[in-house]
């Protein structure tokens, strides 16, 4: 059967901390940016609203988190310059609003049918949005923008060649005996910009079994279903949302450096940056779930927003190429914003790179304003509500512009 989820009392409501400077606005900004900020790697040094010029703003924010007007809001994390001003924890009963629920993509608190009781089930709070009680929180899709992170790390240790690197021969364990023949002129740079031309039917469609990513969690081998896939478009032709694309990053960093996703990221990205409580899921084929997988703790996330709002240099080594991060975050694809796994969503005409998640789950680093943020949510039990991610964007270019 499917095990309770202890619902736990979190950290209290979120704090302001650091003595609060005597007036709030850009003014009040000064000082802080003159610190110099220390590195997070062993944690975010607290410092006020006030202090990175926000205070009202965020303030705003939050009352419209608590009456609901975004939805079920888990966590709202911000810093700036190098400082968290604001750290705010929303608890939410998912045993209560799960219940009853049912869908092709899960079934709630209460569940008796034992079908449900796996890592996939998107509705069960044994699962979703934490992991097993624990503090760390699913990701969903911004585990792409971590996972093509990764594949710059390999680069950047030469275990790759390049992102112009021909796709296929990383894939030479599987079946490629029916790939049609377009997809043996992909490059890693098509991979990771969404453009392999493999036929995919994932934002066009429900979430059901016409859909080709459920249909892919439903499947043995994830990687063999993406390559057993139709073409149609050429390599580089044609963008199209395409989580199992996504997939095939973990099949080729293993392929390139004989480490698992998860291990390879424990050593070369995790370690260097201090985070050590995560979760990865892995696919029934074993290997990690490149496109969804991954659950951390929001300040562990953003640790990642600030590698690259860093130009991929931690502690004054760097972990990704030189030049990575512009082109990782560029608008190589102009309709929609899109980089390599990371979205250019830019609202208000602000710059934001975007890890973007199912269920409302965001990493946020807007270079102009020296800020990164984290917002965790669960938005799968009905209703329509604001977006959180662009009331964030227009609330930071508002009070800092």
């Amino acid at each position: 059967m499917i095990r309770h989820r202890v619902i736990r009392n979190r950290a209290p409501r979120g704090w302001f901390v650091a003595p609060l400077l005597a007036s709030a606005g850009l003014a009040a900004a000064a000082p802080l940016v003159a610190q110099q900020a220390p590195w997070p790697t062993s944690g975010w040094e607290p410092s006020s609203a006030q202090a990175g010029g926000l205070a009202g703003a965020l303030e705003d924010l939050d009352e419209r988190i608590r009456v609901g007007d975004f939805g079920y809001i888990d966590r709202l994390l911000v810093i700036r310059n190098g400082f968290v001003i604001q750290n705010e924890r929303y608890d939410q009963d998912y045993e209560a609003i799960s219940r009853g629920q049912e869908s092709q993509i899960g079934c709630g608190f209460g569940c008796a049918d034992e079908s449900w009781d796996h890592q996939f089930n998107y509705l069960h709070p044994d699962w979703h949005p934490y992991f097993q009680s624990r503090d760390v929180h699913t990701l969903q899709s911004v585990t792409k923008s971590v996972s093509a992170t990764l594949i710059g790390m390999a680069i950047h240790r030469r275990e790759i060649s390049g992102a112009d690197a021909p796709l296929l021969p990383f894939l030479d364990g599987y079946d490629v005996s029916g790939v049609e023949t377009g997809l043996r002129n992909a490059t890693l740079d098509d991979l990771l910009t969404m453009r392999t031309g493999i036929e995919w039917h994932e934002t066009d469609r429900p979430m059901n079994d016409t859909n080709t990513t459920i249909q892919l969690e439903r499947t043995d081998d994830w990687v063999q279903f993406t390559l057993d896939q139709p073409m149609d478009a050429a390599p580089g032709e044609k963008w199209i949302y395409n989580s199992g694309g996504s997939q095939l990053m973990s099949a080729i960093l293993t392929s390139a450096t004989g480490r698992t996703m998860d291990d390879y990221a424990q050593e070369h990205l995790f370690k260097p940056l201090g985070i050590d409580d995560y979760h990865w899921k892995r696919t029934p084929a074993g290997l990690p779930d490149a496109l969804g997988g991954l659950y951390l703790e929001a300040e562990q996330l953003a640790k990642i927003g600030y590698l690259y709002l860093k130009d991929g240099v931690w502690e004054d080594t760097r972990l990704l190429p030189e030049g990575w991060v512009g082109e990782a975050t560029a608008r190589r694809v102009q309709n929609p914003g899109y980089g390599y796994q990371w979205w250019r969503p830019d609202p208000g005409g602000v710059e934001v790179w975007a890890g973007q998640g199912f269920g409302g789950q965001f990493l946020l680093v807007l270079p102009e304003y020296d800020v990164v943020a984290v917002i965790n949510s669960w938005n799968l039990f009905g209703g329509r509500y604001a977006n959180l991610r662009d009331a964030l964007v227009e609330a930071v270019a508002a009070a800092a512009g």
